[in-house]
């Protein structure tokens, strides 16, 4: 090589070189304003200014697509602005941009809790008006994905578990609602036996569900033994099995049960409230 070709391949070199320097210096200074705006948005959204932390939560994961924290906080931050029940198209874009930025998260990250949960709060949230079976057992997912992950967490079962029950109550007050519209002079209060035909389709469609969720609640109560909410809606699920059955001897059974787990509830709130003057 000539003396005036290998300047010519020195002087790429070194600009090639400087380039490289200087990319990596202002990658360098960007991950250094992404976590300044992450440092600020996580102020903003602790003082309860959620708007402004989510300005500082976008800067953030612009100038650093890396930094996980930043848009976990910022999907945290939508979620904690949805209102459930609010019908306005703010209200639920605010939860569709919640669930967006768990979901970029999971996309990165797919092992996530903290994105799974949050996906699973706010399709829970959201199921609830309008009443949209589907969106409960999208959110029914999520805690299963939980689940999977890490079966040791009794929270989960417990979210499973309040989802069986629900779609389950509900169901239970829509037939016992379209039996007495057809049936003005023979009508079926809450706390009596379903008819026949009725029990019979109840139990058809919802038996699983409810098997299911009791299964749930029991692992939940099995992990955490005081976990009283958990007890609460195994009580629940009791009382919707109780619906389930023909005989009046295994209905007073299952009703039996979720007394016991109301006393039993009432119990540990008892203990609770006296633990700290004991201490």
């Amino acid at each position: 090589m000539n003396p005036l070709a290998r300047v010519r391949r020195d002087r790429r070199i070194l600009s090639i070189g400087a380039i490289f320097l200087v990319a990596l210096s202002l990658a360098g200074c960007n991950k250094l304003r992404a976590r300044d705006m992450l440092n600020k948005g996580v102020q903003a959204y602790k003082n309860g200014q959620f708007d402004q932390s989510i300005e500082f939560f976008k800067q953030a994961k612009d100038l650093d697509p890396g930094l996980l924290n930043a848009r976990l906080y910022l999907a945290t931050a939508y979620a904690s602005q949805y209102i459930p029940g609010a019908p306005s198209e703010e209200n639920v874009r605010k939860g569709q941009q919640a669930i967006a930025e768990f979901q970029d998260v999971l996309r990165t990250d797919p092992s996530n809790l903290s994105a799974i949960d949050g996906i699973g709060s706010i399709l829970y949230q959201m199921a609830a008006t309008p009443f949209t079976p589907a969106k409960f057992e999208e959110s029914k997912k999520y805690h299963l994905r939980h689940i999977a992950l890490k079966p040791d967490d009794p929270e989960p079962y417990y979210w499973v578990g309040v989802i069986d029950w629900t779609l389950a109550f509900r169901a239970n007050a829509d037939l016992r609602a379209a039996y007495n519209n057809a049936n003005p002079r023979k009508q079926v209060k809450d706390d009596q036996p379903l008819p026949p035909k009725v029990r019979e389709e109840y139990a058809a469609k919802y038996g699983p569900i409810v098997d299911d969720g009791v299964q749930r609640l029991k692992k939940a109560i099995e992990l955490r033994p005081d976990y009283e909410d958990a007890m609460a809606y195994l009580n629940l699920l009791y009382r919707r099995k109780a619906d389930q059955v023909a005989s009046m001897e295994e209905r007073d059974n299952l009703q039996r049960q979720a007394d016991a787990l109301v006393d039993k509830v009432k119990e540990i709130k008892q203990r609770k409230m006296e633990a700290p003057a004991r201490s």
